[in-house]
């Protein structure tokens, strides 16, 4: 009965420690991060084998505006992002092909919600204008574009952060702007 009563305390004091998890994303705090991002490089396939494509880099900043939305692990936060891809194709020795940019700027907001101590999980969207610059040579001429296929883009994304110290951290996240699998540092103040 002993046995039962002291492994029943304990029970009850890791429930009252996980319960009593300190939030990792409440009102006022900020968070900045840089990464690079893969997958959905532009061009990339069977169709335009040989294009080289430089993996996208991004950043984004977010604050949390509000906190305790149902309980005391959840929040909303809004900020903004940049990033940045680019590839390129060549023929017979560069004798003609094309250049491809891609600058992706934009405001994000996220729902987020902290499973466990340390990490922060969250769900979102993007509203963001893509620039696109497109040169081409060879055969076609020589030309130049700057924003002909550029567009307002809206998407989804779900990522993790989690936090080494109190402010200094990792992240992953998937979804598609740039890039559809997003890693870097973050940094919260």
């Amino acid at each position: 009965m002993k046995k039962f009563i002291v492994g029943c305390g304990l029970v009850c004091l890791i429930a009252v420690q996980v319960s009593a998890q300190i939030p990792t994303f409440v009102k006022g705090d900020n968070v900045v991060g840089a990464g690079i991002g893969f997958g959905g490089n532009l061009y990339s396939g069977l169709v335009w084998s040989g294009v080289k494509s430089t993996p996208a880099i991004l950043a984004h900043y977010e604050r949390c505006i509000v906190d305790n939305l149902w309980d005391e692990k959840s929040s909303i936060g809004v900020g903004g992002q940049i990033g940045y891809a680019s590839a390129k194709w060549e023929y017979h020795g560069g004798l003609y092909g094309w250049k491809r940019s891609d600058l992706n700027i934009g405001v994000r907001g996220a729902l987020h919600y902290a499973l466990v101590d340390k990490l922060d999980t969250y769900a979102g969207v993007v509203f963001a204008y893509n620039i696109v610059t497109w040169e081409y040579w060879g055969v076609w001429g020589t030309e130049s574009k700057s924003s002909s296929p550029s567009s307002l883009r809206s998407s989804f994304f779900a990522g993790a952060r989690y936090y080494f110290t109190d402010s200094f951290g990792a992240f992953a996240e998937l979804g598609y702007g740039v890039s559809i699998f997003n890693i870097g540092l973050s940094l919260k103040f």
